[in-house]
Order: structure tokens, then C-alpha cells, then sequence
């Protein structure tokens, strides 16, 4: 069983504030050490349930040199392998290989989610909503978006309780979900400590990938129109210059394409 782990750090138990997900501030270290052991976690499942190859891809962007690249080598669980890519969604080759399942692990809801702790959608700044033909999407759902197009489904997400009614909404209720956290606000949550958090997501990863059966591949549909609408103006001028994207108001664009994966490409590189 080939099983990719993709992950961020807002969902992990313990971070409720941007100080500890922001390379250069006084928490990240903190961060990134609650980070690479919740991965961890997920690395000891799934090997439990049987996977022989684990792949984890990091896609914080942290910033700076940190950008998909927060998590602790030295922490990292010897039985599995890392990606560092420059840009999110880049790395591929391991889904085109075949791949049987992914676990997201510390995922956070999408932007205007009251109770989602640190909710955003892409960029916190100048994203206000994503949509794949006319679904209100957030992180999780880009994610398995990509998982997808290669026939691989999502068998868990971890992150808060929104996080986690998101991914059920969005992906039905065959899929796994660990809630590490409660967000009572966007920079505050009820936790669980970190140890009993790391055994819940062991224990669901392994979970999960005993039967797949439950779970099938993402696919937006096709053809797919993706839709952004931006928080200011001029934060849609390095997209709607793109020769497939369509500008449709003074904060919006959309792009359409035959299928996601083709849309995205010519939307977001």
C-alpha cells in the first residue's frame, strides 16, 4: 500500500495563533515541533495498516525559506519519506505513480468559518471564497481535489471539529475524521493535550486505510469552473492577467477548463 500524507499546521492540537505557524516568530519552533509529531502519528498508522510506502508533503507556507518546509527532519519517523516543493500543489509524481489513499492531517476550515480556528483559504490576506462549480471549497477540498485526479481518495483528515464537518460534507460520511481541537473563536480552542491527540490520529490513520471501501476519489466535476473571489481589488491582478482566466467583477475571476487538475494549472501557476 502506497499511502501520501499532506499536511498543515493551523489543525494541529496546541496552535491557535499565527505566531506559531510564521517562520521567524517566537513560536514556530514550538509549532513545528507539535507539527512533525502529529505527522508522525499518522506515519506509525499507517504503517500499522500496512503501507510500505509513506510520503509526506508539507503544504504550510510558513514563509521565506520555511514555505513547505516547516516540518523537523530529525523528528521525522524514519519509515517515511518528505517532499519539499517551492510551490504548493506542485509535487505530483508520487499520485501519478498510483497511490492508494491520503491522510490530511492538521488541516483548518475554510475562510469566514466563525468557530474555525486560524480559518482562511489560501492566502489569509486576499482570498475571501473558492468555489469548484459552485461548491464552496477550502483547503481540504483542494487537497483531495488533487488527490483525486489520480484516482486516490482521502481516507482521513484531522484538524478541528469544523474542519472535520467540512471534510464530511464535502467528501461524505465514509471518511475519517479526528477532531484534535475546538475552536471557540478564530485564535482560541479547546485542545486536547498533545499526546492524546497523537494517539487518536494513530489510531484513526490505521483505521481508515484497513477498508478504503468507504471512501472514493474527489472530482469537482467536468468540465469544472473555478471561482475566486479576492478581498481587494488588486489582489486578483496577478490572475486575471492569465490568458484562461476570465475577470468577472472587481474582486472576482473564474477559469474553466475540461477537468479540476487543467483549471488549476491555468489558474494557479
Amino acid at each position: 500500500m502506497k499511502v501520501i500524507i499532506i499536511s498543515d499546521m493551523e489543525g494541529v492540537a496546541g496552535i491557535v495563533n499565527w505566531n506559531q505557524v510564521s517562520a521567524g516568530k517566537e513560536g514556530y519552533q514550538e509549532g513545528r515541533r507539535l507539527y512533525t509529531e502529529e505527522i508522525n502519528a499518522a506515519v506509525r498508522g499507517a504503517k500499522a495498516a500496512g503501507a510500505k510506502e509513506i510520503l509526506v508533503m508539507d503544504h504550510h507556507g510558513a514563509g521565506g525559506d520555511y514555505n513547505f518546509n516547516s516540518l523537523i527532519p530529525d523528528l521525522l519517523d524514519p519509515d517515511c519519506e518528505f517532499v519539499v516543493q517551492s510551490e504548493w500543489t506542485e509535487y505530483t509524481e508520487f499520485l501519478e505513480e498510483g497511490c492508494d489513499a491520503c491522510l490530511l492531517i492538521g488541516m483548518h476550515a475554510m475562510a469566514g468559518t466563525p468557530d474555525g480556528v486560524m480559518c482562511h483559504t489560501v492566502s489569509g490576506q486576499n482570498w475571501t471564497n473558492l468555489r469548484f462549480n459552485g461548491v464552496l471549497i477550502g483547503e481540504t477540498g483542494i487537497n483531495a481535489a488533487l488527490c483525486g485526479n489520480w484516482d486516490c481518495p482521502v481516507a482521513l483528515v484531522t484538524g478541528d471539529v469544523a474542519t472535520c464537518k467540512e471534510a464530511e460534507a464535502l467528501l461524505g460520511e465514509g471518511i475519517t475524521t479526528v477532531a484534535v481541537k475546538k475552536g471557540l473563536g478564530r485564535f482560541s480552542a479547546r485542545n486536547f493535550p498533545s499526546v492524546r491527540a497523537r494517539e487518536m490520529i494513530e489510531a484513526a490513520a490505521k483505521d481508515s486505510l484497513k477498508n478504503l471501501k468507504g471512501v472514493k476519489p474527489y472530482d469537482p466535476g467536468r468540465p469544472c469552473t473555478i471561482e475566486v473571489e479576492f478581498t481587494t481589488p488588486d489582489a486578483l491582478f496577478p490572475f486575471g492577467r492569465k490568458p484562461h482566466v476570465e475577470v468577472t467583477g472587481p474582486r472576482s475571476v473564474t477559469c474553466t477548463a475540461d477537468d479540476w487538475w487543467t483549471a488549476w494549472q491555468n489558474f494557479y501557476f
